[in-house]
């Protein structure tokens, strides 16, 4: 007797199909990104050109700062070389009005209290304040007669603190009408 005759496809039948491994898909593209990634870029090119704004501003403001203080040496130079009263008095005058005038369109005419008001806006003591007054006086003197350091440390002191616009204090109703 023959032994009875094998089929593959009986075998097959019996094993199962016939199966291929198991295929995973392709990685995914690197281009173009998912939306978050395009939010984040656009969120981090958002916060570069701010940072290079704030970079600007600020080194800006150091620059102005620089050259106003290094006018009021120039100013107190010049003094020692001279030793005229009256052309320190009225530097230090002009100086102290240009720099008020960044912060008080007015401050160029203002006269008498309103000029006080104004440099009372930056948070100097009253004797400072009384120096700064003193430059307003002293220069419509025809011999022009005050304490030199005391009040070029007087206009430094303001000039820093002025200098800094978060320092001065909003301008009152009353300043405002005068």
């Amino acid at each position: 007797m023959m032994a009875p005759a094998r089929h593959p496809a009986s075998m097959v039948a019996a094993q199962g199909p016939v199966l291929r491994d198991i295929h995973l898909p392709p990685d995914p593209a690197w281009w173009p990104p998912a939306p978050g990634w395009w939010l984040l870029g656009g969120l981090s090119l958002l916060a570069l050109l701010a940072a290079a704004w704030l970079w600007r501003r600020y080194r800006r403001t150091r620059r102005h700062r620089r050259q106003v203080l290094a006018e009021l040496d120039r100013l107190l130079l010049q003094h020692q070389h001279d030793d005229d009263q009256a052309a320190l008095a009225g530097g230090l005058h002009q100086l102290l009005r240009r720099v008020a005038r960044r912060h008080d369109a007015t401050a160029a005419q203002q006269r008498g209290e309103a000029w006080r008001r104004t440099l009372a806006r930056v948070p100097v003591d009253a004797a400072t304040l009384e120096r700064l007054l003193a430059l307003d006086q002293a220069i419509y003197r025809a011999t022009a007669s005050f304490d030199r350091a005391a009040a070029s440390s007087a206009v430094r002191q303001w000039l820093r603190l002025a200098l800094q616009p978060r320092r001065w204090k909003p301008a009152t109703q009353e300043s405002a009408d005068a």
